[in-house]
């Protein structure tokens, strides 16, 4: 059985050391794959061992293909249609750039356990943004293909979109949102900081902590506190899996 078999998309070639191991790994995984009327929506990728991708589907590129993009390196078949000619620019790519990044080093660190064998499985929440700039957010299941070396020769990945659009709403893309004293405030306050303690730690006054906290109460619409620092969470603008709290540097002007 091909590998390629797996998905109907172009492809970049891996390799005569990982081919022939993949294309043996991956046919009890093709067997569990769903028909094609329960698979609607669900993106899957192969990625190399340094996360790179190196196959898709068309639902896949869909998603994460930039319309105008098409990588140099890509052996390109013959397109079944339309949008597989805006495919190709995704392949090549590291998957970490896909990844929104609230939640890409708690998400790495699983891969991190499957690419070390110490689990062959593992399903995750993703938040990705797609070549539009929005939210893809839902579930994630990645899967080790065995080779014939000890470490795994590629990844399976599958994501399925778990949210409604307004659940995807909420989480912002990557843009300059907060100023430098506007972030260290949020990462105070999601620390559990009150005013007093994070005038002294930033050099401002009582009022001026005040001042920049209803800003930042206006800018993310929420009533208090709380909620200032749930809904960071939730928009992705504080990390994920780190302590202290710490506002991606994406979002710093």
């Amino acid at each position: 059985m091909k590998f390629s078999a797996l998905v109907d998309s172009p492809q970049i070639s891996t390799g005569r050391s990982a081919a022939g191991a993949v294309a043996t790994a991956v046919a009890p995984v093709r067997r569990e794959v769903r028909p094609p009327s329960d698979r609607q929506g669900v993106c899957m990728a192969v990625l190399d061992p340094t996360l790179t991708i190196r196959q898709a589907t068309q639902e896949f590129f869909r998603n994460f293909a930039t319309p105008d993009g098409a990588g140099a390196d890509v052996l390109a078949g013959a397109p079944s249609d339309s949008s597989t000619t805006t495919a190709p620019d995704a392949c090549g790519r590291d998957f970490r750039e896909l990844v929104h990044p609230s939640v890409r080093q708690p998400l790495m660190r699983q891969f991190e356990r499957l690419l070390s064998g110490r689990c062959d499985r593992f399903s995750a929440h993703v938040v990705a943004l797609r070549s539009e700039g929005d939210a893809f957010t839902g579930s994630l299941t990645a899967t080790a293909v065995s080779g014939y070396a000890p470490d795994p020769a590629a990844v399976l990945v599958m994501m399925r979109p778990g949210q409604s659009a307004e659940g995807e709403a909420v989480v912002a893309p990557r843009k300059k949102l907060l100023s430098e004293i506007d972030a260290r405030i949020l990462e105070g306050i999601a620390a559990g900081l009150s005013t007093i303690p994070l005038a002294s730690r930033l050099y401002l006054s009582r009022q001026g902590v005040e001042y920049h906290v209803t800003g930042l109460l206006r800018k993310l619409k929420v009533p208090n506190r709380a909620a200032l620092v749930s809904r960071a969470y939730a928009m992705g603008v504080l990390t994920v899996g780190t302590w202290p709290p710490r506002v991606v540097e994406g979002f710093i002007k």
